[in-house]
């Protein structure tokens, strides 16, 4: 196990996977991960579809352009959905478990990548319409994002704790100075 500064510069998105499968262990331990995430008044909006299947890997890697072909190769795709009649909170629920899962996939050597559906189309169709329709999720369940799992075919590059963006960093009120914080 990393310590949280270690994992949090350590993970990329990596969209290029081997062939090896993921352990049940594994694959477990990445939904418990999410199953463990915090969300808005303890509602719990949040459902996972887990794809394992090369053939459904495929047809999700077409929910819209290019940018999400990476699914077809991965040895796992964890679709992350929200209940809309449990809270209205359910894309932060559900974006708290995705992140989740990509943390503990990088904490047990795995490479992870988010494909966004939600608010996404490809040609004139719908992502999440194409996706809902594909794993036939009921309509009371907004389809936010597809993580993509895998052993990583290659390693990218680390964060650098040396140049993090302070100027995104505001103090007090907008435009604050940030070298307050570097004093």
């Amino acid at each position: 196990m990393k310590d949280f500064e270690s994992l949090i510069v350590s993970r990329q998105s990596a969209r290029k996977f081997t062939e090896r499968k993921l352990s049940p262990d594994d694959v477990q331990k990445i939904l418990q991960a999410a199953l463990l995430a915090p969300t808005s008044r303890n509602s719990r909006s949040y459902e996972f579809v887990a794809v394992e299947n090369e053939t459904v890997l495929k047809q999700l890697s077409e929910c819209k352009n290019s940018t999400a072909l990476f699914l077809a190769e991965s040895a796992l795709a964890i679709v992350v959905l929200g209940d809309r009649t449990k809270s209205d909170c359910w894309i932060e629920d559900a974006s708290l478990a995705a992140i989740y899962m990509q943390l503990q996939a990088e904490d047990l050597g795995l490479g992870s990548c988010w494909c966004q559906v939600r608010g996404r189309s490809i040609m004139e169709e719908d992502s999440e319409h194409y996706v809902r329709e594909l794993l036939h999720i009921p309509h009371n369940y907004g389809v936010l994002c597809i993580i993509g799992f895998g052993y990583k075919a290659q390693e990218g590059n680390s964060g650098n704790l040396s140049k993090p963006a302070w100027e995104k960093v505001h103090i007090e009120y907008f435009n604050g100075g940030f070298e307050l914080l570097m004093a």
